[in-house]
């Protein structure tokens, strides 16, 4: 089926971006997720201003001079789709966002495929009956996908990151690949040069995050 096409799929938000006052609004993004999207680095750190959600409003406020966009973080630390998807109405779509992103692969692990799929299924849903775009994220990576370890669980996480893309094909939605990025500067470096701790990216992983989203973004 593959994905939307990134010329289109934002292109009626990116043309309001485009759009001068007083004949533009406010467009809002929502980013919901788990510790990564929250900003943690080496935790207890929190570093929001080089997360992908804070890189992602900078490169809307470059790419689209004249747009007033909020970037609405809605993420919290060590929590999984299920939880996410709990909270989702009353704290996701209270915003009226635009566009949500859902970043949830890394701690989905914990619940296994299937209830992540469920859980993932419902914000989908959720978002779409509310007139929201959607883009998904996979998983960026963590120690387990480092050549040293051995672990049983190591294509587990691969495992989430085939399920994601998989569900923004079947909905027709966006796709933020972070997992198959970091799999890319790998083939030129190590995994230890995109995170600042076991199972969080640096400012450079969050970077490689957020080139992903604009990617969504189309220019004139």
């Amino acid at each position: 089926m593959g994905l939307p096409g990134r010329a289109d799929y934002l292109a009626e938000i990116s043309e309001i971006m485009r759009r001068q006052w007083p004949d533009n609004r406010t467009v809002n993004v929502v980013c919901h997720g788990h510790s990564v999207p929250a900003g943690y680095f080496a935790t207890p750190r929190v570093d929001v201003l080089n997360a992908y959600p804070h890189l992602l409003r900078t490169g809307l406020a470059h790419r689209f001079p004249f747009a007033t966009a909020n970037v609405i973080v809605t993420a919290i630390g060590g929590e999984h789709s299920e939880s996410g998807a709990a909270r989702f109405a009353k704290e996701v779509l209270c915003h009226r966002p635009d566009l949500i992103t859902i970043d949830y692969g890394l701690n989905d692990r914990g619940i296994g495929l299937d209830r992540a799929r469920e859980a993932w299924s419902r914000m989908i849903h959720a978002g779409l009956r509310a007139g929201c775009k959607i883009i998904l994220l996979t998983p960026t990576m963590d120690v387990t996908q480092t050549s040293a370890y051995t672990g049983a669980d190591r294509p587990v996480l691969e495992a989430h990151a085939v399920q994601i893309r998989r569900l923004a094909e079947e909905n027709q939605i966006g796709l933020a690949d972070s997992f198959s990025a970091f799999q890319v500067c790998m083939e030129t470096g190590e995994l230890s040069d995109l995170l600042s701790w076991s199972n969080h990216p640096n400012r450079q992983g969050h970077e490689l995050v957020a080139r992903e989203l604009l990617r969504w973004f189309p220019v004139e």
